[in-house]
């Protein structure tokens, strides 16, 4: 990998020459190879996502709960999204906020984010992530600057999923208090990207795909990435992610990288995933991932039910939603006011909930990201 050299000009290089895994058949060997192995290549991944063996699941289990105490303890990082605008101008077939959809439309006004902000706060949480649509109009970057304004007073932390921008508008979040980002390449197969990104600045598959190395050239300290699974077949999405992450590990190694794993939930447009992700395959990516990154930290949102989340912590998740609702100012208005979702909550357990959940379980839950 070179430094002068972007990931989607690495990808378009060597794409075809990644997968060289074991010859079909020989998953299972190459599998346990790889989970006893202290440094696995990307075939050892390959192999670990493909073995159908048992025996090897929950070796790979194992390991990736030992992986996960031995660089980040028996803490879970929480945080909680806070939604400044569903305004849009894409087309993403996927997503409840998409331009198509009649939907109810809004953006917060400062006296609302200082509101819903306060009630975060007040919950116990210093860390937050903010959202947008992909609407530059709705929440141009002068308006996302004051909300972050308003943020940084009570927030020690305070990452950003909004549209796609330059290296000179994440610099001048940054300047104004911003340390993360979180952006989903959504899905790795270019064709598929295209196929499901029907209008809008989001049909740009390169210039989204660049995005994370554009905030971390300009300050960011943390990023996170991912794919939202059940677009793509889900091994070659999980194989890219992580190849995604290594990339970005090696070029950027003073940043901490993070993955985040969400499947596809239900939402207003009633569109149904391509690719079936099931509990088992979800768990194998979060297995794999672990063994192949130790010391990228893993992110599980409330888009899962809650036993899952629950049997996930022991394999690999370093940080939590709680908490969560997906609608604009979802926190400060009635559950029935909440009628634009951008998708469906299968957690539905509140922070202490979640808190106590931890505990019970020997870990500890962290509100605060140190900076």
């Amino acid at each position: 990998m070179k430094k002068s050299e972007t990931f989607y000009q690495f990808l378009a290089k060597h794409k075809h020459s990644f997968f060289a895994p074991p010859r079909e058949g020989d998953f299972d060997g190459a599998a346990v190879s790889a989970v006893m192995s202290e440094d696995i290549d990307l075939g050892g991944f390959w192999a670990l996502v493909n073995s159908t063996s048992d025996d090897v699941v929950e070796k790979a289990a194992l390991r990736a709960h030992e992986l996960t105490i031995r660089n980040f303890g028996r803490v879970i990082h929480l945080y909680t999204p806070m939604y400044l605008s569903n305004f849009c101008d894409n087309e993403c077939v996927y997503c409840g906020f998409k331009k198509g959809n009649t939907i109810q439309r809004k953006t917060l006004t400062m006296d609302e984010v200082r509101r819903e902000s306060e009630y975060i706060y007040s919950k116990g949480f210093r860390n937050i992530l903010i959202l947008t649509g992909g609407a530059r109009g709705a929440a141009p970057i002068d308006y996302i600057k004051s909300c972050v304004k308003i943020l940084r007073e009570r927030f020690s932390s305070i990452s950003i999923e909004v549209y796609e921008l330059t290296t000179d508008e994440y610099r001048e979040l940054i300047d104004e208090g911003v340390d993360g980002l979180v952006i989903y390449q959504e899905v790795y197969d270019e064709d598929i990207y295209r196929k499901v990104h029907l209008s809008g600045a989001k049909q740009n598959y390169e210039f989204r795909l660049s995005a994370p190395e554009r905030a971390l050239s300009a300050g960011m300290r943390t990023v996170s990435i991912g794919a939202l699974l059940g677009l793509g077949e889900w091994k070659s999405e999980g194989f890219f992610t992580a190849l995604h992450a290594s990339y970005l590990e090696k070029m950027f190694p003073s940043a901490e990288i993070s993955i985040s794993v969400p499947r596809i939930r239900p939402q207003v447009s009633s569109f149904k995933p391509y690719s079936e992700v099931s509990d088992k395959d979800l768990v194998r990516i979060v297995t794999s991932l672990r063994v192949f990154l130790p010391r990228v930290g893993i992110t599980l949102s409330t888009r899962e039910r809650a036993y899952l989340r629950d049997i996930l912590l022991s394999v690999g998740v370093t940080r939590m939603s709680a908490g969560s609702t997906t609608c604009v100012g979802g926190h400060t208005v009635k559950k029935e006011e909440c009628r634009a979702e951008q998708f469906e909550i299968s957690d539905i357990r509140d922070l202490n909930e979640i808190k106590d959940m931890l505990r019970n379980k020997g870990y500890q839950p962290v509100l605060k990201d140190w900076t």
